[in-house]
């Protein structure tokens, strides 16, 4: 393992938490989210490096940086979990584990929601939780980092 370090990755439409269709993604904002993720690696003994883009380069730049200090990634790209294969691509590339979150249950949602070009690559996914959901991904995804 590098450092105790983890990077926290939201991508498109998730600076707009709070305010964007609350009764799906509930009123918890990115700020308090970010402190939120921040607040439970701490416990663990982890730092936390966060970023948020619209812009799905700038999300594939942090991701190519967060091999250089840390330790595993926790992600929620947003729309670009149904169409991004290259935020994919730039995940396996950096060969950290990568802990998937979806405030929510994309499953139930409409069909194009339904596949993940990170599912399957990732260690683990949380699901429908909405904000407990990226606490339950920074505890699980601890505890992949030191079984390993």
């Amino acid at each position: 393992m590098t450092d105790r370090r983890l990077l926290l990755v939201n991508g498109p439409n998730l600076n707009l938490l709070g305010t964007r269709e609350p009764q799906i993604y509930g009123t918890e904002t990115l700020d308090n989210l970010v402190e939120l993720v921040m607040y439970t690696a701490d416990e663990f003994g982890y730092a936390v490096s966060a970023v948020q883009s619209n812009h799905e380069g700038v999300l594939i730049d942090a991701i190519h940086e967060a091999r250089e200090d840390c330790a595993g990634i926790i992600i929620n790209p947003g729309g670009l979990t149904h169409t991004s294969v290259v935020l994919r691509d730039a995940l396996t590339g950096v060969g950290l584990p990568v802990a998937e979150v979806h405030l929510s249950d994309v499953h139930a949602r409409e069909e194009f929601r339904h596949h993940s070009y990170v599912s399957d690559i990732a260690a683990l996914t949380v699901v429908g939780e909405g904000t407990a959901g990226y606490v339950r991904a920074v505890r699980e995804l601890v505890a992949h980092l030191e079984q390993a």
